[in-house]
């Protein structure tokens, strides 16, 4: 049965939404096209329809996941307001939902692939916070920018790393307080 070009782009965006959610949550390594296939609703058979390989589906997922992390942080309007959602309870406990940059930058570390979407997606987070940043000088800008960026991501990587919920409440409450919010 022959699906029409509209049911064919559904799926297509299914597999890339469930691929991006489960990239997030088990590394690139620890997600196999059945469970990427099930999550979506679609049959194992259907994936190589829509794209050659799994590494293909990667760079389209991380590109959406990372693109839906920029969405949600140009909604803030103030530095402060970025850092205290960012790193907040809520972001470090939905990890298939939450930032595309902490959870897949070790998988763009291990695969070149992935490296210059990871990288397009990081300069424009940094140009994004540099604008947020109250100063005339736009080299200190972008300074703080990527000392913001860094900071909010290895605290949310590393809380949640620990298996002690109070150190990992500390972490972020620690990092929110030392970039001023």
């Amino acid at each position: 049965m022959r699906v029409s070009r509209e049911k064919a782009q559904e799926n297509r965006g299914r597999i890339v939404a469930a691929a991006a959610a489960l990239f997030r949550e088990r590394g690139f390594d620890g997600v196999g096209v059945d469970a990427i296939m099930e999550k979506a609703g679609l049959t194992h058979g259907g994936f190589y329809k829509h794209f050659k390989s799994k590494e293909a589906l990667a760079v389209e997922a991380l590109e959406g996941a990372l693109a839906e992390t920029f969405e949600v942080q140009k909604a803030f309007t103030t530095l402060s307001d970025y850092v205290s959602g960012y790193l907040s309870r809520e972001n470090r406990d939905e990890i298939a939902g939450g930032c595309a940059i902490t959870a897949m930058s070790a998988d763009a570390a291990r695969r070149q692939d992935l490296r210059r979407p990871m990288g397009d997606n990081v300069r424009a987070q940094i140009d994004s916070i540099a604008a947020l940043i109250s100063t005339r000088d736009k080299a200190e800008a972008r300074a703080e920018a990527i000392a913001a960026l860094a900071t909010m991501v290895g605290a949310l990587a590393l809380s949640r790393a620990v298996d002690d919920p109070a150190l990992s409440d500390e972490i972020l409450a620690t990092s929110r307080a030392k970039l001023g919010a």
